[in-house]
């Protein structure tokens, strides 16, 4: 475990040092130029009023000094630059968590542009979970005020994790390919039982009607424009098909939020036997 702020590599820090004294030597050149010519702006001054010399030669005088002025600015913005990179040889852990093993040695060449990490440190006493969940059912869950419920988080040994987590926050793209957006979880790790990487559940609030009528989830067929669809059995006992809006699963079943009328009957199996207006002999279903 490390701290933030705690020292984990020491680079030379001799060559940036060096480019420091540069810096700093150039700004003291600059300096001494800006005095030189601010004493001599204030000697002309007079004169000039005097008509003594030639006004040409008094904004001359100014503009140098105005000059020495943005120069000094610019060495001294230098020379923080080269302390900054001074700063940066003794390379420190940003935050708190644990690290892993150093993928350097000592005596090792690295370079800024150096897209390899000399170690990873993972914060480990809080994770982020993310999330993919349908754009429609995280809509619905947000309308009903339920995005800052508390979520379940199971492990992948089946265990439920004993702290519950919340959503920071959801994406704001779709998927085009899935229809899925990326929600984030965040989770307090006591005992470090979640690790970086791994694959676990999580059960976010749903939003559910009172009233909402629901199938198992094997009745809900799809045509060939992805619509949604049942085959209900109506009068004289003959099938048709009625396209529905589903929401949900819930338990297996899915949630129906139009479409259909309480006491219809719906076939659970058997959808690709069965044609639109032929007479069929339902059965009870078997299924829960």
């Amino acid at each position: 475990m490390v701290h933030a702020g705690q020292p984990l590599f020491q680079i030379s820090p001799a060559p940036y040092r060096a480019d420091a004294d540069t810096a700093r030597a150039t700004l003291q050149k600059a300096s001494a130029a800006l005095s030189r010519a601010q004493v001599q702006a204030g000697r002309l001054k007079p004169l000039v009023a005097a008509d003594a010399i030639s006004r040409q030669n008094y904004d001359d005088v100014i503009a140098a000094r105005d000059q020495a002025i943005a120069e000094v600015a610019e060495a001294r913005a230098t020379l923080r630059r080269r302390q900054i990179d001074v700063g940066f040889s003794r390379v420190t852990s940003p935050i708190a968590g644990r690290i892993g093993a150093a993928n350097v040695t000592e005596g090792a060449l690295v370079t800024a542009a150096d897209a390899n990490p000399l170690a990873i440190v993972q914060q480990i006493d809080r994770v982020y979970i993310d999330l993919r969940q349908p754009a429609d059912r995280f809509a619905a869950s947000r309308a009903a005020g339920q995005t800052n419920a508390l979520v379940e988080i199971v492990a992948a040994n089946g265990q439920m994790h004993p702290v519950k987590g919340h959503v920071l926050f959801s994406g704001i793209a779709v998927d085009p390919g899935t229809g899925d957006v990326l929600v984030r979880v965040a989770v307090d790790n006591p005992g470090e039982t979640l690790l970086p990487g791994m694959f676990v559940r999580a059960r976010l609030p749903r939003a559910v009607s009172a009233g909402t009528l629901s199938v198992p989830q094997q009745a809900v067929t799809r045509d060939a424009g992805g619509q949604a669809q049942v085959s209900v059995v109506g009068q004289q006992d003959r099938a048709h098909v009625r396209r529905v809006t589903v929401g949900d699963v819930v338990g297996g079943r899915a949630l129906i939020l139009s479409g259909l009328r309480a006491g219809e009957q719906v076939i659970v199996e058997g959808q690709d036997r069965v044609q639109t207006g032929t007479p069929v002999k339902p059965l009870r279903w078997r299924g829960r």
